[in-house]
């Protein structure tokens, strides 16, 4: 990913993951480990209770909880590779307390996306990539922005939507998780499918929304 560095501060690495960062991978790792170390109807029970399961909208827990959850641990370490990708810039930006809740907010966005898009399914979601992909989003416009202020430091205004860099990413991302799902790539090996519409939930949660978290607004546009 050495492509996305702006150019900041010899210590100040893409990949210098803050703690809140480092909390969420944890988290993720802990509830897979756990939950894999359980025998099969304890495992699957907690899938069903805490899994994101567009039939039954109004277990609002589940809107938060299922991006804990994972099918595998390769699953869970791809999704925690991203996370510690995309993750930095917009901690580093936000704190750890806005991070948090923009993390949430994107995981959210990515449910619900999903709930419109697949409504009234029995099919468990579970995994983190939609709130990851609001990372990726929220990271884009700050990265192309310049070099990554920490928190308490003085933030460059993010990069505009319409710039053409992050038109350019925003693009090619969208294109790909279009072809994921139009043409049935969302399809694995073991015949689960990836929840392309909530990656795309997420994204749009995360670009459009960093504006608004952003602690910079009150000296740029919203978006």
């Amino acid at each position: 990913m050495a492509f996305f560095q702006t150019g900041g501060a010899p210590n100040e690495r893409f990949l210098n993951a803050p703690p809140s960062v480092l909390w969420l991978i944890g988290a993720i790792m802990v509830a897979h480990t756990v939950r894999a170390m359980l025998a099969m109807p304890q495992a699957d029970n907690i899938v069903f209770d805490y899994a994101f399961i567009p039939a039954y909208p109004t277990d609002a827990l589940t809107y938060v909880s299922y991006l804990f959850l994972h099918g595998s641990f390769l699953h869970a370490g791809i999704n925690s590779l991203w996370l510690l990708a995309f993750g930095p810039p917009v901690a580093w930006r936000l704190g750890t307390v806005r991070f948090l809740a923009f993390y949430f907010l994107c995981g959210i966005a990515a449910a619900l996306a999903h709930l419109v898009s697949d409504w009234g399914s029995m099919v468990p979601v579970v995994g983190a990539s939609g709130a990851i992909s609001g990372q990726m989003g929220g990271a884009i416009r700050i990265l192309y922005a310049g070099p990554t202020a920490r928190w308490g430091q003085e933030p460059r205004q993010l990069a505009p939507i319409y710039s053409k860099p992050v038109l350019f990413f925003a693009t090619v991302w969208l294109a790909v998780n279009l072809v994921v799902g139009v043409i049935g790539l969302g399809l694995t090996e073991d015949g689960e499918v990836i929840a392309w519409v909530a990656h795309m939930g997420g994204f749009f949660a995360g670009f459009l929304g960093i504006g608004l978290i952003d602690p910079a607004k009150k000296q740029q546009d919203v978006v």
